[in-house]
């Protein structure tokens, strides 16, 4: 079928629909296999109905469904992607169809790094009257029926609810049950997805007219009081931020204050000034909706997009909550899910640009380092997929080491850790550096390393033993212990820790001898894992029942 693959190459694509026909039409079927994620939404610390504000991207570009579109990856020289997950909550893809099913490399990566990912059920115009008027003007059995195929697709393709975006006038009428359709779909999304979540754009108010308010006010509240939060509009100036926090009572962070990258209209600031409109939002406690990121790519152009799109967020940096993880193991190479060739253990298996969303990895934490410290993305050499991380910096004279903070995690420790890092030098005076893992600890009088001997560390700071050999039941899982492969270092550490809850992942690199000079460094990161030994021990399941068809010999 065309809808679900592509009709030049048969590759299987990911798809919207365009009409309330459609949507009331929709059935799963073995097509859409392709189009179900496989990733299940990751566990974060704080979640995301904790009391501090929230940040909200929505992406929209070029009317969406481009490369993105094919689920098995395509050859695209310089795509879009995003990896700054650690710093938002929200993902909504948004298109100008009807009913925007967010392609499932999306969900993918965002689900992997603990972003729940909403599509968009939009109408405009007099075709979207017309649409409203057909299933709202009714009795209740019309937009029950939308509400629950609604609810049905987000569960179906595993994603997690949607954006509401009605921007028409609308009859008496239909207005009148609008409110009761959103409270229909909010129960029916919260039922079908845990974890699900129903947001309403400002756009019509209660009477019908479209005036877009860019503030919770008296004509919108009916809808925001239906759902679980309203995205305003972009035009709003400091008074609106102020009616909104005292309107919104204990809700204000269900508040998603609208700002727009391209600036259109009249607004505070976008482009590189969007931390003008951030700020302002954050000093009233509200959550932030950020509209087009995609502008760093789209207006700047795509050459130099992983050094633009890394100012973008870096200058967001201060306004932006970071999120933990909580759960292990925890494994990444850094993968972008694109990249100019595929490595495979530090060598070029493939040349040639490839680009795969499902296959990004978990990123890590980017805009923590101002000054003498940068981590970026290196596209030239990997150990694993298409990139690794950069890590580069100076020790400052007569200092022996810097730390680098990889990941931020939340989680009781497992009495054992098995670590591996697998690392590459850059530069000159390699034989000068070393370069290892560090684990930090919250504040704890009983907890301690397993080693009886060390005192407690008053910092919170444990570095693991090195581990010239793997345990035998190990030795598979970690093969590469201590080994060099092309130019590549592996290596393996143990950890014992009691009572203890993880906090921080560190890069430490240290100086042999203390310089009186100022020493600078570049190191790649190629892989990163964190194992708990008591879950590592038993053997993986192996794959049962495996099945081929469709086949079609190229």
């Amino acid at each position: 079928p065309a809808r679900q693959f592509d009709t030049r190459t048969t590759e299987p694509i990911s798809f919207f629909l365009s009409s309330l026909e459609d949507l009331l039409a929709w059935q799963p079927n073995s097509n859409d296999d392709f189009n179900v994620s496989a990733v299940p939404l990751a566990k974060r610390q704080p979640p995301l109905h904790s009391e501090r504000p929230r940040t909200l991207v929505c992406h929209d570009m070029r009317g969406g469904y481009l490369e993105d579109r094919f689920i098995q990856g395509s050859a695209t020289r310089n795509p879009y992607v995003f990896y700054h997950w650690r710093y938002i909550d929200i993902f909504i893809y948004f298109s100008h169809h009807t009913i925007t099913i967010p392609p499932v490399c999306w969900t993918n990566a965002a689900h992997r790094n603990g972003v729940p990912v909403l599509g968009t059920f939009i109408t405009e115009w007099t075709g979207g009257e017309k649409l409203c008027e057909a299933f709202l003007a009714g009795g209740e059995e019309a937009y029950h029926a939308v509400s629950k195929q609604l609810a049905r697709i987000a569960q179906h393709y595993r994603f997690d609810g949607w954006l509401v975006n009605i921007e028409n006038v609308l009859s008496a009428a239909a207005v009148g049950n609008l409110p009761r359709f959103l409270q229909h779909l909010t129960a029916q999304v919260h039922s079908a997805v845990p974890g699900g979540l129903v947001i309403w754009y400002d756009s019509v108010l209660q009477n019908g007219t479209l005036r877009w308010q860019n503030e919770l006010t008296k004509e919108n509240r009916v809808f925001f009081d239906a759902c679980d939060g309203l995205f305003t509009n972009y035009n709003w100036k400091e008074e609106h931020l102020e009616r909104t926090r005292r309107l919104a009572g204990p809700r204000y962070t269900d508040i998603y204050v609208g700002i727009d990258v391209f600036a259109r209209g009249d607004v505070i600031g976008g482009g590189f000034d969007t931390d003008k409109s951030l700020h302002l939002v954050r000093q009233h406690g509200l959550s932030a909706a950020i509209f087009a990121p995609g502008w760093v790519y789209e207006h700047l152009g795509e050459e130099n997009f992983l050094h633009n799109e890394n100012k973008f967020w870096g200058l967001l940096a201060k306004y932006l909550h970071t999120h933990s993880i909580c759960t292990l193991p925890l494994t990444t190479s850094f993968s972008l899910g694109m990249g100019t060739s595929r490595f495979l253990a530090g060598k070029e298996e493939e040349a040639g640009p490839w680009y795969d969303l499902s296959a990004q990895e978990i990123q890590p934490l980017y805009l923590e380092h101002e000054g003498r410290l940068s981590i970026s993305c290196c596209l030239q050499d990997a150990w694993y997929g298409g990139s690794s991380l950069r890590v580069q910096g100076t020790i400052p004279p007569n200092e022996e080491r810097v730390a680098i903070r990889l990941f931020s995690l939340q989680m009781p420790a497992p009495p054992k850790l098995f670590l591996t890092l697998v690392y590459k030098l850059e530069g000159p005076h390699l034989d000068k550096f070393a370069v290892a893992l560090e684990l930090s600890t919250c504040d704890s009088g009983t907890c301690h390393d397993g080693n009886v001997t060390s005192l407690p560390e008053p910092n919170g700071r444990h570095q693991p033993r090195f581990l010239p050999t793997p345990p035998p039941s190990l030795a598979k899982l970690l093969t590469a212990c201590n080994h060099s492969s092309h130019s590549w270092t592996s290596r393996c550490y143990e950890l014992d820790l009691q009572d203890c809850t993880l906090r921080d992942l560190f890069l430490l690199v240290s100086l042999h001898q203390p310089s009186p000079q100022e020493m600078p460094f570049t190191c790649l990161l190629g892989e990163v894992r964190v194992l708990d030994a008591a879950s590592m021990v038993a053997s993986p399941p192996q794959v049962q029942s495996l099945m081929a068809s469709q086949l079609w010999w190229q």
